[in-house]
């Protein structure tokens, strides 16, 4: 039995009345944005990218099947070796197999203060029956414009492009990866939408401080 069997939404959400949830897209500027929330409001913040490697030793074949199957692949074999569509199909997050860790590790932190949630795996579906307003989750998606430059800023050093995608060819793996991230974000568009909760378009346009202005009055912080 997981965390999220043992307790009902409306008494889990209860709990977890003091976290807001930072989710959408990659390259959007999620981490960003929260370390500015953060800064501003003294909030704790919880990386998700962080945890994941907290969340491999927790999984289960039975339970975590893809998590498992993407434990023993190796960094080529994750984006250079497959389509966007079989690397979309097989993320552990799609079907639901991270988010009870997620879970898990918030109600062990301490709840007297606001918690941040900067987490690109949570899934709309997932966390809805758990909120408490409608804007205590906020989706950020980035143009593909957007996207596209910021990846390829963050993996133009090639020592972080070999650390993420290993020794093969780092310009198929970023086409793959920024495929998939389409799919990832139509997924939670579509999502968000048929449970109207909040998504922000993210293209540059604006700061990183103004669009903190935005998150931090829909979060309730200032």
């Amino acid at each position: 039995m997981t965390v999220l069997d043992r307790y009902d939404p409306v008494e889990l959400g209860a709990r977890l009345a003091h976290v807001r949830w930072l989710a959408g897209g990659t390259g959007a500027g999620k981490s960003t944005l929260a370390r500015v929330l953060g800064e501003r409001y003294d909030v704790l913040c919880y990386d998700g990218d962080r945890a994941e490697a907290g969340y491999v030793g927790r999984c289960t074949p039975l339970r975590q099947p893809y998590m498992c199957a993407m434990v023993r692949m190796t960094k080529e074999e994750r984006f250079a070796a497959r389509t966007p569509e079989e690397i979309f199909r097989s993320m552990p997050s799609l079907h639901g197999e991270t988010f009870e860790f997620v879970v898990e590790d918030l109600l062990a932190l301490p709840a007297d203060r606001p918690v941040l949630v900067d987490d690109f795996r949570t899934l709309p579906r997932e966390v809805a029956p758990l909120l408490e307003w409608r804007e205590q989750a906020v989706f950020l998606l980035p143009t593909p414009e957007f996207r596209r430059r910021a990846l390829g800023e963050r993996y133009a050093d090639p020592a972080r492009a070999r650390a993420n995608w290993g020794d093969g060819d780092h310009a198929a793996a970023l086409a793959a990866r920024l495929g998939r991230d389409e799919l990832w974000d139509e997924e939670v568009r579509g999502q968000a939408e048929e449970r109207d909760l909040a998504v922000l378009r993210v293209d540059g346009s604006r700061g990183v401080e103004e669009l903190a202005d935005e998150v931090a009055e829909m979060f309730r912080l200032s």
